[in-house]
């Protein structure tokens, strides 16, 4: 670590300590001592927690204060180096002068899968075709989070398969990086006593639980039993004081309920922090169509979550329908890039398409092949920010980037020809290019702008 980390780190544990003697007190008083400072890139970001502080009725000062009381004090000093010092502060100018003078996205995080295997079958899931065919040696796990440091990148995040499959190797490369953030989209099947002590111990990893509702809607998709099994690993994480948040994916089947405020009540007294949003996309040629979320339910989403955003102590993001706050498609390293099981370097989760391979380039040379570059070129694919993805939103531009560039279909088991997937996405693309407009309009400047935009 740099002298100027150490001593970003030695402060930040001192005040990390201070606050957590009386929160309501002393963040206020720790806040005020740096606003003397009068460092001038602080001042958005103090303004607006002044107006958080000042306000006690506020929902996201019970949040923060919430955060003090429920989380182990080490943990949080952990999440705040990594995330904030590291990722922020130590890094980010290093990443926006690397992009700029090598003209290509550098990401703030990576998501990797470290093996395909899963121990779920879900319905509609990729996962489930691949089996236990694929794993990256924990050497090749290592050396990603080695290069991506390099890069200015901190945080890592772990899906699949079940990435907990592998939680030994993932216990020990957090142990080997206690300057990066990880976490895990994972089904929590496999989160027992022996995994949240180690937790505890690294204090740098995140689990990311996925759940699609309540009972019956989790245990439809995923099995019977699971959401029993999720309940208990939240019970578990929560006995540890050690944070964790929810993976929600909404379907046709299921938005209703996801979008409830009961189903927000709920994950907020299972213990949750956060919850992640992603809408449901038919990759792969057993993929099922009919999940795709109607235009009608995305804009249902947008408006819950707005408007809850304002009443409930849950940070929460919306993968799609949260672009305006992003500027558009965040893919191929513009913020994030995905490395599956087989070393594919590709520009998102959902988009299994490639010309990079972590056994043949390294993830900078993958950042500036044609694919990425052409995303790079491209961002954002739409005015409307509401409208970001090249698949979901756009039709026929990732035919465009694959076709141009002689990218590769990754599909472990079936490779699945480009114009055949974004034929599945056409007619959802132009059912919410209207809706989705209005919305743009109407600049999100209403709570509830869903509803309020005249599209319910």
């Amino acid at each position: 670590m740099s002298v100027k980390g150490k001593i970003s780190s030695f402060v930040l544990d001192k005040a990390m300590d201070y606050i957590s003697g009386d929160p309501e007190t002393n963040i206020p008083k720790l806040l005020g001592w740096i606003d003397a400072l009068g460092i001038k890139s602080f001042e958005l970001q103090s303004k607006a927690i002044h107006e958080v502080l000042d306000d006690k009725d506020n929902n996201w000062y019970k949040f923060i204060m919430d955060i003090w009381k429920d989380v182990d004090n080490d943990v949080l000093k952990s999440v705040f180096q990594n995330f904030v010092i590291n990722g922020f502060l130590l890094n980010y100018a290093k990443k926006q002068a690397l992009a700029e003078k090598l003209d290509c996205n550098i990401p703030w995080a990576m998501l990797i899968d470290p093996t395909s295997a899963c121990n779920l079958k879900c319905t509609g899931c990729w996962s489930a075709e691949y089996g236990d065919k694929l794993n990256m040696t924990y050497e090749t796990l290592d050396s990603i989070i080695t290069q991506g440091k390099e890069l200015g990148t901190h945080f890592y995040l772990f899906s699949g398969g079940e990435p907990l499959v592998r939680k030994a190797d993932i216990l020990r490369l957090c142990e080997a990086h206690p300057d990066c953030q990880f976490g895990a989209f994972t089904n929590g099947t496999l989160i027992d006593d022996a995994f949240a002590h180690e937790l505890l111990r690294l204090c740098n990893f995140i689990p990311i639980i996925s759940v699609e509702g309540f009972e019956e809607e989790t245990d439809f998709r995923r099995g019977k039993g699971t959401f029993e099994k999720v309940k208990e690993a939240a019970q578990l994480l929560r006995s540890y004081r050690l944070p964790f948040g929810f993976s929600c994916c909404y379907t046709s089947q299921n938005t209703e309920v996801i979008g409830s405020e009961e189903y927000f009540d709920w994950m907020i007294e299972q213990g949750a922090k956060f919850c992640w949003f992603f809408t449901y996309m038919p990759v792969g040629k057993e993929a099922v169509p009919e999940l795709l979320a109607t235009a009608e339910q995305r804009a249902f989403m947008y408006g819950q979550i707005r408007g809850f955003r304002e009443t409930k102590p849950l940070f929460t993001l919306d993968f799609w329908n949260d672009g305006e706050y992003s500027r558009g498609c965040v893919a191929a390293g513009r913020e994030y890039l995905h490395i599956n099981a087989n070393g594919d370097m590709e520009p998102c989760a959902f988009i299994h398409y490639s010309d990079s391979n972590i056994k043949d380039k390294t993830i900078l040379e993958a950042l500036q092949s044609p694919l990425f570059k052409a995303y790079h070129d491209r961002q954002p694919f739409n005015d409307n920010h509401l409208r970001v993805c090249p698949l979901l939103d756009n039709p026929g531009a990732l035919v465009e980037m694959v076709e141009t560039t002689g990218a590769y279909s990754t599909d472990l088991m079936d490779p699945e020809d480009v114009r055949d997937l974004s034929a599945k996405c056409v007619e959802a693309a132009e059912d919410w290019a209207d809706v989705a407009d209005e919305l743009w309009a109407c600049s999100g400047n209403c709570v509830g702008c869903g509803s309020q935009a005249g599209v319910l």
